[in-house]
């Protein structure tokens, strides 16, 4: 019953990846719903007012694929820039190069760093937006040239209190982050460059992502140690105004859930906040995602971002080798130009290992069973020498920790008796 479950679940899903790809391609659908959701959510008088807009472009990678919907997910090098909470529950340490292009010829490049050991999780990245910047004189001649550009630097670091076996713990974490602005010179009314008056436009922003995650049991219909379902809470882009405008602050909220193994559901809603002017604050959005490991080394993933003037929507795919993957992902959204094909973002991840977590969590089983086996035949010496190297390995290992307990309790429950049997005579 359960295989033929996954069957229906995968097979419904590579029809909707199907008829999605068919109706992405279709300028006329994609128009007629965006028409409906700006009838009902209206303009958003306020978009636009904030700076730095490279903080609201996504790397790439899964995360985009799932139109942003990643806080609660954060299970890869991409939660850099959705969950600071992320890299203290990550499996495996990761390093990641992005491209995205953007609008027009403007495009957008990336790397992100994360690792951790044990509770301890860090992480860097770093994202630069550039876009030729030219002007040109009543002639048609070429009077100033040079590149606009927008770069992030993002430093990380979260720490995962109460973990244990029954408790996935709640991971917390921050970002700092330093945000930059390189304007070209420009000319005059006399077409003569003046000279830093590029300056005078570029600017520095400092800033702050605070983050919360923690993960559990919810309607689990299948056996895994791995929690099926997550929540988050962040504040993103927390700082300063820049020359007067204010940063993109967002706080958000957000769940992921596994009804089947195979199949992940995640919804983000997102409230942006104007520290300025909360009156001058953009609406809130909300972002659907979900993904499904197809085979072993393929998993496709599918988003749609409601915002007013610019929903947006995503198909991707993930193509995992032993040590690299390969993110792939399409968008369709109203900030860029309708048109087939719209826009693409690729990244390249490397594995680079979970520093034998997986290998010493496999050695505490074995240890605990060993323990198991050794006190049902009465062996407690064993059991107690097993025990205590599996909690040795892993200090909150639960199961161990129960275990010796017991062992303690039947202790003092035999020297009890013995002491009144001492007593007796």
């Amino acid at each position: 019953m359960k295989n033929f479950m996954k069957v229906v679940f995968l097979a419904a899903f590579l029809i909707f990846f199907s008829l999605f790809s068919v109706w992405a391609f279709d300028e006329n659908l994609y128009g007629d719903l965006t028409d409906f959701l700006n009838n009902i959510y209206g303009v958003d008088k306020n978009a636009g007012l904030t700076a730095f807009p490279v903080l609201n472009i996504p790397f790439g990678g899964r995360s985009e694929g799932m139109a942003g919907a990643f806080a609660a997910v954060s299970d890869d090098v991409s939660f850099l820039e959705f969950n600071p909470a992320g890299s203290s529950m990550l499996e495996k340490s990761e390093l990641a190069f992005f491209h995205n292009n953007w609008i027009a010829d403007t495009n957008i490049e990336a790397i992100a760093y994360a690792n951790r050991f044990g509770d301890l999780g860090f992480a860097f990245g770093a994202k630069w937006l550039y876009t030729p910047f030219t002007e040109y004189n009543i002639y048609g001649e070429r009077v100033s040239s040079g590149y606009y550009s927008e770069g992030v630097i993002v430093l990380n670091a979260s720490y995962n209190l109460f973990s244990g076996y029954y408790f996935n713990g709640l991971s917390v974490g921050m970002n700092f982050k330093g945000a930059f602005r390189i304007m070209p010179d420009y000319t005059d009314s006399f077409d003569e460059i003046i000279i830093g008056s590029g300056d005078s436009q570029s600017a520095f922003a400092a800033m702050v992502d605070i983050g919360a995650l923690t993960r559990f049991d919810l309607f689990k219909f299948y056996a895994s140690r791995e929690k099926n379902a997550s929540a988050a809470f962040v504040i993103r882009n927390l700082g300063p105004p820049v020359m007067d405008d204010p940063l993109p602050t967002v706080i958000n909220a957000a769940i992921s859930y596994k009804p089947i193994r195979p199949l992940l559901l995640a919804f983000d809603f997102n409230i942006p906040v104007n520290l300025s002017d909360f009156g001058l604050s953009e609406l809130p959005y909300a972002a659907f995602g979900l993904s499904a490991n197809i085979t072993d080394f393929l998993t496709m993933r599918s988003g749609f971002m409601i915002k007013a003037g610019s929903s947006r929507f995503n198909i991707g795919s993930a193509i995992q080798m032993e040590k690299i993957a390969l993110d792939i992902n399409y968008s369709l959204d109203l900030l860029t130009q309708l048109q087939p094909l719209n826009r693409i973002s690729l990244g390249v991840r490397l594995d680079l290992g979970d520093d034998n977590r997986k290998q010493t969590s496999d050695r505490v089983d074995e240890l605990y069973l060993l323990g198991l086996e050794a006190y049902s035949r009465g062996n407690f010496t064993d059991a107690r020498l097993c025990w205590e190297e599996a909690v040795r390995l892993n200090p909150r290992f639960d199961p161990a920790i129960e275990g010796l307990v017991t062992l303690d309790n039947r202790e003092a429950l035999m020297q009890r008796v013995e002491d009144l049997h001492r007593l007796d005579f």
